[in-house]
């Protein structure tokens, strides 16, 4: 009874780094999108068009059959410098008129925080809440219905407009938004991928609403859920941030050392051999 009670301690021991050695080899399971049962023909939101916001930059090209007459509309580079900065001119209340030129020589504008523009010939116009194709519309009207042309072209762009793509993805990094509409699965996939690291039911999208800064989950695993998210398509400025599963968190610690560093199967493989022979001088007596 009393050699039981001697090696009662490192068979207890020994029992911990057993299960620590099955619980670290643990592979995650939850490492595959899409993991409920798609329903054939599932709708996918509608709505996700970017919408012009405050401090966006904009692109606004107008074509007519009078190249003088469509000059006067585009503020061509022969009017400033092209590609360089001019200085900006305040027209009060905080509002600042557009005053670079891209190196095409069409102007680009920046939305003023009460969301309008300072366009040529129609004055400032209240484009925020729009898509780029709304607002390519209204101004067609505009000219067509001031009588200032005839059947005009207008083309509108975004300009450096992105989402950030942070955390256990394979390229982090800002992500231009070069189409109306992105959803969250294409952003991932221009990142390179989620990494066998990343928490796919735990994704956090960052927007920006009202000024206040605003978080949303996703459930990468759920793809019926996540097509239901305000946030599946993304906006621009949006942050994805991808979280590390269990597995990465573990395998940072401040010394390096944790149970997926080979120093500490070493370590453990030494101090079960310890064990194990006491144990077996134990049993001998």
């Amino acid at each position: 009874m009393s050699r039981y009670k001697a090696i009662k301690p490192l068979l207890s021991l020994t029992a911990l780094f057993l299960m620590i050695l099955t619980t670290g080899c643990h592979t995650p399971k939850d490492v595959a999108y899409f993991q409920d049962t798609i329903t054939e023909g599932l709708i996918l939101p509608q709505n996700g068009e970017l919408k012009i916001e405050p401090n966006d930059k904009l692109s606004i090209v107008v074509k007519t059959m009078d190249p003088t007459l469509s000059s006067l509309f585009n503020l061509s580079a022969s009017t400033e410098r092209v590609g360089e900065s001019v200085p900006q001119i305040s027209t009060g209340a905080g509002n600042i008129r557009n005053s670079t030129t891209l190196s095409s020589g069409i102007s680009k504008y920046t939305v003023t925080p009460q969301g309008t523009i300072d366009f040529p010939v129609l004055g400032e116009l209240k484009v925020a809440g729009m898509t780029r194709n709304e607002l390519a519309g209204f101004i067609k009207g505009e000219l067509m219905g001031r009588d200032l042309a005839k059947d005009p072209v207008v083309t509108v762009e975004f300009i450096n407009m992105g989402v950030s793509m942070l955390g256990e993805v394979n390229r982090p990094g800002l992500y231009d938004i070069a189409q109306d509409k992105i959803s969250i699965i294409e952003a991932i996939s221009m990142a390179g991928d989620l990494n066998l690291q990343g928490k796919r039911e735990n994704v956090t999208v960052i927007r920006e609403e009202n000024g206040v800064a605003k978080n949303y989950k996703v459930d990468l695993t759920n793809f019926q859920e996540l097509t239901q998210s305000p946030v599946y398509y993304l906006k621009q400025g949006d942050i994805v941030y991808v979280e590390p599963n269990d597995m990465r968190k573990r395998q940072t610690t401040t010394n390096g050392n944790n149970v997926y560093t080979t120093g500490f199967w070493i370590s453990v493989a030494s101090l079960l051999t310890s064990v194990t022979t006491t144990v077996g001088v134990f049993v001998l007596r």
